[in-house]
């Protein structure tokens, strides 16, 4: 059974149809790709698998289970953690705080124990610094464990919300355009640090523009169009798929 399963996918915005009939399935422990050109329906998709948006119609299913409706709160708990296309960082928070958000459900909740600072919650928030810092310095972060997010520059911003969202320890893991903005150097560093985390187990779903990037690292790549399913299939399939190239590989846009 897929990790990942979505069935005649289905979101309209008025009378714009975002997504149309979309089908696809994502194996365990890939580097699963979503192309296409700008306005294909990517983001709209990755918004709906994550509780963000909720389809008119068709369903999802991870793990065998529907997840159709469940916020993402929800879905986080559940093993689903994704980074966004627009920085979310809270730049008046350190690095490694924004890191510690990332495992909010691990945290003790409740109000009498935090007032009280009980001995097990200090050490539970002790372990959490600790391990926001390993996880900063799996993605390459060594030198901003100190740092304030609001003093980092832009590339080590986007690896920053990558260590948040494993920090949520997820088995699915969706990246909104990961390397948008950086430099070769940057996306290189990316583009290995994607293929550390698959290695590791965790599924990943990348929407990204990179073209290059993603025929290097991706399983499996789905192509949409128009916000329809256009290909599906191996880097090698669909970089030779003359309807992708025509709609996307071929043209001036994405």
């Amino acid at each position: 059974m897929a990790l990942l399963e979505v069935a005649g996918l289905n979101k309209a915005f008025g009378g714009v149809l975002a997504v149309q009939d979309v089908s696809f399935a994502v194996e365990s422990g890939l580097v699963y790709s979503v192309i296409g050109p700008n306005g294909a329906g990517k983001t709209t998709l990755f918004n709906l698998i994550t509780g963000i948006y909720e389809p008119t119609s068709g369903d999802i299913r991870f793990d065998g289970r529907s997840i159709v409706g469940q916020p993402p709160h929800r879905l986080a708990g559940l093993g689903i953690a994704r980074t966004f296309q627009n920085l979310q960082v809270c730049m008046n928070m350190s690095a490694r705080e924004n890191v510690m958000v990332g495992a909010h459900l691990a945290l003790d909740r409740n109000l009498i124990k935090g007032m009280l600072r009980w001995p097990a919650l200090r050490r539970r928030d002790s372990a959490l610094r600790e391990e926001a810092a390993a996880l900063m310095r799996y993605v390459g972060l060594d030198g901003y464990v100190g740092s304030a997010a609001g003093a980092m520059p832009y590339g080590a911003l986007k690896r920053l919300e990558i260590a948040r969202a494993l920090a949520a320890k997820p088995r699915l893991l969706f990246l909104d355009e990961p390397a948008a903005g950086l430099n070769p150097k940057e996306t290189g560093e990316i583009d290995e640090l994607i293929r550390r985390i698959a290695d590791q187990g965790i599924t990943v779903v990348l929407v990204e523009h990179d073209m290059k990037m993603v025929m290097n690292i991706s399983d499996r790549i789905l192509v949409l169009d128009y916000g329809k399913k256009l290909a599906e299939g191996s880097a090698a399939e669909v970089r030779a798929n003359p309807d992708v190239i025509a709609a996307y590989l071929g043209a001036s846009h994405g």
